[in-house]
């Protein structure tokens, strides 16, 4: 399992860089790992990679009446709430859980979960109208998260910066961001920036232990600035 995980991350790297060649390649590597455990369980006598194909194209086909069907839609909204309701039925036949919330998978990096999250509960009418009202949730948040910085408990803290991190999450997905793929590219901006502030710190003899924090910040801004 931990291969198909990291197959699965090493996908979205090459389809951050926009590089076919190893977009092709790493699609072919997570595929190999489907293929692998297709394999494992044919062998344990489950079922085999066709009846993985098969399963996802009767999973398409049923939950899209309105290409496969007869079904008419009045638009983008409509079809999503006949996927929702089509997968709930799906799952209460199977004696599944059928909140509006099923079907999240808790092994999920935490903002893309809590994207997912708020993406389901906002299918029933569980969300903010729009992005800037979002805003003030947030504000709200960093507001009592200071607050519980300037006397709370670690668990008061730790629970305001989660309230924090999940309302940025929705400001995003509602902005029409993904806050997990913008956190992403922060951390590469950070990266970059900050091997430069190295770079320039060796070119001048110097190590970023021996350099004083007002140097490196002036360092990172002209960087940044780069």
């Amino acid at each position: 399992m931990p291969f198909l995980i990291e197959e699965a991350y090493e996908v979205l790297e090459a389809l951050e860089s926009g590089e076919a060649t190893e977009i092709c390649g790493e699609l072919g590597d997570l595929l190999l790992q489907i293929l692998l455990h297709s394999e494992m369980a044919s062998e344990s006598g489950a079922f085999d990679v066709c009846d993985v194909i098969e399963a996802v194209r009767d999973k398409m086909v049923r939950r899209h009446p309105h290409v496969f069907g007869d079904l008419a839609v009045g638009g983008t909204g409509e079809v999503l709430a006949n996927w929702s309701r089509i997968k709930a039925e799906e799952r209460r036949t199977r004696n599944q859980d059928v909140s509006a919330l099923a079907g999240v998978p808790s092994a999920l990096p935490a903002l893309l979960r809590a994207e997912r999250l708020g993406e389901k509960a906002g299918r029933v009418g569980f969300d903010w109208s729009e992005a800037r009202a979002v805003l003030d949730k947030v504000r709200e948040e960093l507001a009592e998260l200071a607050a519980a910085l300037d006397g709370g408990t670690a668990q008061e803290i730790d629970a305001e910066l989660g309230d924090c991190l999940f309302a940025l999450a929705s400001l995003g997905r509602k902005a029409g961001v993904s806050a997990e793929l913008a956190l992403t590219r922060a951390l590469e901006r950070f990266v970059a920036r900050f091997r430069r502030v190295e770079a320039e710190l060796a070119r001048r003899g110097r190590s970023p232990d021996a350099a004083s924090l007002e140097e490196m910040e002036a360092l990172w801004q002209e960087a940044k600035r780069r």
